[in-house]
């Protein structure tokens, strides 16, 4: 079977891994790019680890992004996110990744795609997944984003310079509202029939945050267990469907997407010990152990951080009521597996409704391969 090749870049965002093309270079219908993602991810692999492709095995590594010309007049890029299942054949184009939004700036640069002066630089794209603005702050040198730097961030080995990312009104991403049903807390029953409190808030994507001491966890449990417990493992995959349907993502559970919303199981800050062996003291907001994709995530997505952000900066949410109090102008320090991350969120309550006016975290990104990525020929009828 002869290959096609198509130009392509191989990048890290924060805590993910994609692959990025531009838009001229995809010039097909979205059902022959979905099968053309599907193929460059090596995805359907029903042994999970698409070794016959360019993903890891895991949802934060089996993602594309297609960068191309603005449609939007506050805007120097567009930007759109694709989720690709492990082993199912599915491409996912409802949501947005976070993490892979801290390469948008750089990559606009160092394409040429942006014309910016050396120093710090602003770059402002559209998420089209979400129809949101984003703006990416960094330093550039000579004509390039800058590499080198002292940032750090968990999960992450190594130090690299920083991207800040102001999400520009993250409320209503998905359903138009950053409370879907209007209210801070809800109701959702159990498999089981047993009902629970559930928090359903859409701020740059919709998250769904339940008390992890109401599925029998502490909240500081690792991956691999959670992954491990089937029987938790198909609860939050209810959960996951059902508030699709309570959010108003979809009509029925079957047809909630794959990508949201994600489950956040949210406890208060205690000590635990990250992935790579750091004792964490309690010393934070917010503890949480996130679903995405079906998998127990090792970090947090970069978005549901941003939610989280949000959610616990609005009162009588789950976030806000197991969290520690944030100061004002403080960062909001959220615990996960891989330690801590910071975040921040601009929220205020008018006229009795809450409106989130921006939220902002730091990561740092680099490009690990550019040239051209290997997709059977006969996907592009050539």
């Amino acid at each position: 079977m002869n290959q096609a090749w198509i130009p392509a870049s191989f990048w890290r965002g924060g805590t993910s891994k994609g692959v990025f093309f531009r838009s001229e270079d995809l010039p097909y219908p979205r059902e022959v790019i979905d099968q053309i993602l599907l193929a460059v991810m090596g995805t359907p692999d029903p042994n999970g680890r698409q070794l016959n492709g360019m993903g890891g095995g895991t949802s934060s590594l089996s993602k594309a992004v297609i960068i191309g010309p603005s449609t939007h007049p506050d805007a120097d890029v567009d930007y759109t996110f694709i989720q690709l299942a492990i082993d199912k054949p599915i491409a996912d184009w409802t949501g947005n990744c976070g993490n892979l939004s801290s390469v948008i700036g750089p990559y606009a640069v160092d394409n040429g795609l942006v014309k910016v002066a050396d120093g710090e630089a602003t770059v402002r794209f559209h998420q089209t997944n979400t129809k949101k603005i984003i703006h990416a702050r960094f330093r550039v040198e000579n004509g390039m984003a800058a590499i080198d730097g002292d940032m750090e961030i968990a999960g992450v080995a190594g130090k690299a310079a920083p991207v800040r990312l102001d999400f520009v009104k993250p409320g209503g991403a998905a359903t138009g509202k950053l409370l879907p049903t209007g209210k801070v807390v809800d109701r959702i029953a159990l498999p089981n029939g047993q009902e629970i409190d559930i928090s359903l808030v859409d701020a740059s994507h919709p998250n769904a945050f339940v008390r992890a001491r109401d599925l029998g966890l502490t909240g500081t449990e690792t991956p691999d267990s959670i992954q491990a417990n089937t029987e938790l493992m198909a609860t939050l995959e209810h959960l996951h469907r059902r508030a699709g349907v309570m959010m108003g993502l979809a009509a029925n559970e079957e047809a909630v997407t794959l990508t949201g919303p994600r489950i956040g199981m949210v406890a208060e800050p205690q000590a635990y010990v990250a992935l790579d062996k750091t004792q964490i003291s309690d010393a934070y907001e917010i503890s949480t152990r996130m679903i995405s994709v079906e998998q127990p995530h090792r970090a947090v997505p970069l978005s549901s951080g941003l939610c989280l952000s949000v959610a616990l900066r609005m009162e009588g949410t789950l976030p806000h009521q197991v969290s520690r109090k944030v100061v004002d102008g403080q960062p909001i320090r959220i615990g996960n597996p891989s330690g801590l991350l910071a975040y921040g969120a601009d929220v205020r309550q008018e006229n009795g409704q809450w409106i989130a006016d921006s939220a902002g975290v730091y990561r740092t990104s680099r490009c690990l391969m550019k040239g051209a990525v290997a997709v059977p020929r006969r996907l592009i009828g050539a």
